[in-house]
């Protein structure tokens, strides 16, 4: 049986990614959850929403729900699961209006960009803090 959890972590840090790199992310919209006793197979995250007809019945915006199967993302290196949450992230796109970006979209070489530009302020806002703390 699935059992699924508010994953407060992977939510700060998609967060954050958001705020660097995507920002027609509505985060206050998306939920990142750990999700435990899978039976797929090779899966490590799932990005889920409603449909636009379902959206419009139930009168709601859009929500996206980011799933990170447990069992294969806690296992990952912390630069993995960063890529992991880029990748999902990518599936929603700049209209935040409850489709999907497919992985015709969603290429590795797109992957490897958006993870360097993260890093690259990452490392940009470390200087800019130390910097600051040494004054």
């Amino acid at each position: 049986m699935m059992k699924y959890e508010f994953a407060l972590d992977i939510q700060k840090t998609a967060e954050e990614i958001s705020v660097l790199l995507f920002p027609h992310v509505k985060i206050d919209r998306v939920g990142c959850f750990r999700s435990y006793g899978t039976s797929s197979r090779g899966t490590i995250a799932r990005c889920h929403t409603i449909g636009k007809l379902m959206q419009k019945a139930m009168n709601v915006p859009a929500f996206y729900a980011l799933e990170f199967l447990s069992e294969r993302f806690d296992k990952l290196s912390e630069e993995e699961q960063i890529k992991v949450i880029i990748h999902e992230l990518m599936h929603v796109p700049a209209s935040f209006g409850g489709g999907f970006r497919h992985h015709n979209y969603i290429c590795d070489k797109k992957l490897k960009k958006n993870y360097r530009a993260y890093n690259e302020h990452k490392i940009k806002n470390k200087k800019n803090s130390d910097g600051i703390n040494k004054k």
